[in-house]
């Protein structure tokens, strides 16, 4: 059965060595070294040189060098060794005779005594015979008959021995016996490089017989060698002979005659011997020769720049493999005295330092190294095809040679700036900007593939710092201005990602970039809002111009916040550069999409259009100017029954109330309570003409609205036929039965009407304003009537009545007929009744001259608008100087900036001052006039 153990032996060198060791088969694993005696049962397999010393003085108490921790272990035969060889025995011990004492440790291999040194090892036939001379007590157990048996031996002679005599180990006495000397007598050849002993003679104790020991010598005592044994003569200059032969063979790549083995266990007997520093001084010098060698065949003028390449890369790579080579067999020396010595570089760093001081460091050889790694670099930067393992190759020698930097990345990346510069300078002169960032970015890969491939890893940062500096940062601005306005108009969405990955990457290109997309806003938004040619499609265009920069900012700018931020200042500033007029349009663009009729969206697609307004609608400063139009155009929406959806115009209105607050849309939601009120009102009206005698005719509708939260309108007195009055007084008297103290003003602007006509073709209904309708109604009693005679009947203003009759006579449903034709109505222009009237339709609606607006109301809306400006800022600095009391002129024309919520200008701030103080709700200072105080 066979059993594995454990040994370990820590040699004073600091190497450990752990073997697995079969206990059956001991003797193979006992070819390297001995097998040291100890207790019984335990088997240490210690790799030691031949002739090892001790760390003692003859005469004093030691351990050897190489310590061995037992392992418990199964008896087992002993082993031998395999190489022709005896491991040197000691002494046995006393009193092992068949008299004596049985053996103390019955787990002993059969015939195996505690020695103080190496055990004697049987030789392979298993019959174990003491050494010639030695004795029948140098191991105890032997029998009679010399055949190994368990259990106690009695006593008995000595056998002969048919072996040559073994080397016995001096030192190894028991305890209780005095110390002798032993000697070396002769040495023999060893396979390994030594020599081993042939005769090594051991004193015995004065009592050591077979069979004089006493049962109380139990414990083994292990002492050191006394004196170390002697190299024989010229046994260092035969083995570096033997290693410089093998040295030599490896540098002139022929096989070596020699084990590698043997080599490295003459290596290993050199340094036991303290030849360490001369041994490791000759390798040097050997492979110093042969380095200085080399240099001859790189000083030929005649090799080409890629032969030399090639030429100095062969030679490197055979130096690093015949150094891989030296150092496997010299790796006890690299382990042990190198190692031990910080001083010395190790047997590879040796070979480098050698390598690069007598080849690299030659100016001639680095000067066409360099220069041809440069010039393929260059090639490959042209396009042509180069050796990319080469170039590896050779710059991973310069990186492991420590000259890399020094000699090579410092030109490198000079030549690279050179290049770089003047292909950015001629490349921005004859390419476009697309097309110039395409090479841009393929430069840069190119150069990170580089530094994968065949460059070091530091060399990438400055390496792409230089393309980068040359090839973007000295043209930054040249770019830009060259054609980022045109990537903007194309929407070139892929050019401008790599224009921003590129300036990114820039040192100030991204702040560069944010001033150029800034002002481009800003160009572009003033050319839609300045243009009064453009004000019918500027709110449509400003929404265009809004989804399209988003776009841009979210798929090519990653949506970052600084252009985000700065695109909505941008907005703010051009917007607001012609005052007043883009809130006019917002409002009327929300009165288009709100308005009855307009089929181009859906309800998703409305609520969305609505959401995009409210973002311009936040740029916008003059918010009270939309108010006022936004309020005029939804009047007449609710009034005339021309809201698109009521659910659409809430939404508007919580979205007007979420961004500027309850106080903004107070009087809006007081317009729809109206409406809401006077539906209830008109229920109850129906109920009261059917109680009358006389319900009339004409079925009337009335709203009631409060004038705080409507748009303030001019009264116009018309001559309404008599049955309407008759309904008038009807409506007041039962309204004011329920609202007593309240009065009633007609709003005959508001008013519209559905009239029923008769044609030859046959009978229609027309839709018309209040005006259209009296206008109609006079043809009831003629067929031709002039102006004049209109003006008259109907009561209607001059200007107010040419636009009834031009809607009536010059549209596309031409009721009159005007004489003479014309579009514009002019004086003198008579009127017939078109007895031909023709339509597809038969509700026709005409009245939609009501729902569009004058220049006139444009003009009263804005003025109304600066009137409640100057009452606004008016009570704003009648707030600040009554809280302050005394105040600056500048300060406090600070504080009116922080309060209004409107644009306002300095002069029109100093008017209201001066106002105030003339009607004396403040005062000047008598002695500095830009102070001013508060009077109470």
């Amino acid at each position: 059965m066979c059993e594995t153990r454990t040994c370990s032996m820590f040699v004073q060198a600091g190497l450990c060595w752990v073997w697995q060791v079969p206990v059956s088969r001991a003797r193979a694993a006992s070819r390297d070294g001995a097998f040291v005696g100890g207790k019984s049962g335990c088997s240490l397999a210690c790799v030691r040189p031949p002739f090892a010393g001790t760390s003692k003085q003859p005469g004093q108490a030691g351990t050897p060098r190489g310590r061995c921790r037992r392992r418990q272990a199964a008896p087992a035969r002993e082993p031998s060794c395999e190489r022709g060889w005896r491991c040197p025995s000691t002494a046995g011990r006393p009193g092992s005779g068949a008299d004596s004492n049985p053996d103390p440790h019955p787990s002993r291999p059969p015939g195996q005594a505690e020695t103080g040194g190496r055990l004697s090892v049987p030789p392979p036939g298993g019959t174990w015979q003491p050494p010639a001379g030695s004795g029948g007590g140098q191991l105890g157990g032997g029998g009679g008959g010399g055949e190994r048996r368990r259990g106690p031996a009695g006593p008995g002679p000595a056998q002969p021995s048919a072996l040559p005599r073994p080397d016995t180990a001096p030192g190894a006495e028991m305890a209780d016996e005095p110390q002798k000397k032993s000697h070396l007598s002769a040495l023999v050849g060893h396979t390994n490089g030594l020599t081993k002993p042939a005769s090594l003679t051991a004193s015995r104790s004065a009592g050591g017989g077979g069979g004089g020991a006493t049962a109380s010598s139990k414990k083994l005592v292990i002492k050191n060698f006394r004196e170390r044994p002697k190299l024989p003569d010229n046994y260092t200059q035969d083995t570096w002979q033997k290693l410089n032969e093998a040295v030599g063979a490896i540098q002139s790549s022929i096989s070596i005659k020699y084990n590698l083995e043997e080599l490295y266990q003459a290596v290993e007997n050199l340094c036991s011997y303290k030849v360490s520093a001369t041994l490791y001084k000759q390798l040097r010098q050997v492979c110093e020769e042969h380095v200085k060698a080399q240099i001859l065949q790189f000083r030929e003028d005649s090799l080409d720049s890629l032969l030399f390449l090639k030429k100095i890369n062969k030679c490197w790579q055979d130096h690093c493999r015949q150094m891989i080579m030296i150092r496997s067999i010299f790796l006890f020396l690299d382990r042990t005295y190198v190692l031990q010595n910080s001083v010395l570089p190790s047997i590879w760093d040796m070979g480098l330092e050698l390598f690069r001081n007598h080849i690299i460091s030659d100016k001639q050889v680095q000067t066409k190294t360099i220069d041809g790694i440069l010039l393929l670099i260059e090639r490959e930067r042209n396009g042509e095809a180069v050796d990319r393992s080469l170039l590896r190759s050779l710059l991973s020698m310069l990186s492991d040679l420590q000259v890399y930097k020094e000699s090579f990345e410092q030109r490198f990346l000079e030549e690279t700036n050179c290049l770089y510069a003047a292909e950015g300078q001629r490349l921005m002169q004859e390419r476009e900007v697309p097309e110039y960032l395409h090479h841009v970015n393929k430069r840069l890969e190119e150069e990170g593939d580089r530094v994968i491939t065949y460059l070091d890893h530091s060399t990438q940062k400055p390496l792409i710092a230089c393309v980068e500096k040359q090839l973007l940062g000295e043209h930054l601005s040249a770019i830009l201005q060259k054609g980022l306005d045109s990537l903007l108009d194309e929407n070139r969405i892929s050019d401008l990602t790599q224009t921003y990955q590129l300036f990114s990457r820039v040192k100030g290109g991204q702040q560069i970039l944010l001033q150029h997309w800034s002002e481009y806003i800003k160009n572009f938004g003033t050319t839609i809002v300045v243009n009064p040619e453009k004000d019918k499609d500027m709110v449509q265009e400003l929404l265009d111009f809004k989804d399209k920069v988003d776009h841009i900012i979210e798929v090519c700018f990653q949506k970052n916040e600084k252009f985000i931020n700065l695109m909505k200042e941008s907005f703010e500033t051009f917007i607001n550069k012609r005052p007043n007029k883009p809130a006019e349009l917002i409002a009327k663009y929300v009165d288009s999409k709100l308005r009855a009729g307009n089929k181009e969206a859906t309800d998703e697609e409305l609520e969305r259009i609505l959401d995009k307004i409210m973002i311009i609608f936040r740029f916008i400063h003059g918010k009270d100017v939309f108010e006022a139009f936004y309020k005029k155009d939804l009047a007449k929406r609710l009034l005339v029954g021309k809201s698109a959806s009521v659910d659409a115009e809430k939404s508007m209105l919580s979205k007007l109330k979420h961004e500027c607050g309850a106080a903004f849309t107070s009087k809006l939601e007081g317009m729809f309570k109206d409406m809401e009120l006077s539906k209830d009102i008109m229920v109850q009206f129906k109920q009261y003409m059917q109680n009358q005698s006389d319900p009339g005719n004409i079925d009337l509708t009335v709203n009631i609205l409060t004038m705080g939260y409507w748009p303030t309108y001019t009264p116009m007195e018309v001559h309404l036929n008599s049955e309407m009055i008759k309904l008038q007084e009807v409506f007041k008297t039962f309204y004011l039965g329920k609202h007593s103290g309240r009065k009633l003003q007609w709003q005959t602007t508001l008013g519209h009407a559905v009239l029923k006509a008769e044609f030859k073709e046959g009978k229609k209904e027309f839709q018309v304003s209040l005006f259209q309708t009296l206008v109609l109604l006079m043809f009831n009693e003629g067929d031709e009537f002039s102006l004049e005679e209109i003006k008259m009947a109907t009561g209607v203003e001059d200007s107010e009545l040419r636009r009834t009759l031009q809607s009536l006579a010059c549209g596309k449903a031409r009721v009159l007929i005007k004489n003479p034709k014309g579009k514009d109505v002019e004086d003198g222009d008579k009127f017939i009744f078109n007895g031909d009237f023709k339509h597809k339709l038969f509700r026709i609606k005409i009245n939609q001259i009501q729902m569009k607006e004058t220049v006139e109301e444009q003009v009263s809306t804005t003025e109304r608008v600066f009137q409640d400006r100057q009452y606004q800022i008016d009570a704003a600095i009648v707030r600040i100087m009554k809280m302050r009391k005394t105040l600056g002129h500048n300060l406090l024309v600070s504080e009116l900036y922080n309060q209004l919520k409107f644009p306002v200008k300095p002069g029109d701030l100093k008017k209201r001052i001066e106002s105030l103080i003339d009607r004396d709700y403040m005062e000047r200072d008598k002695d500095n006039p830009n102070q001013y105080h508060y009077v109470a």
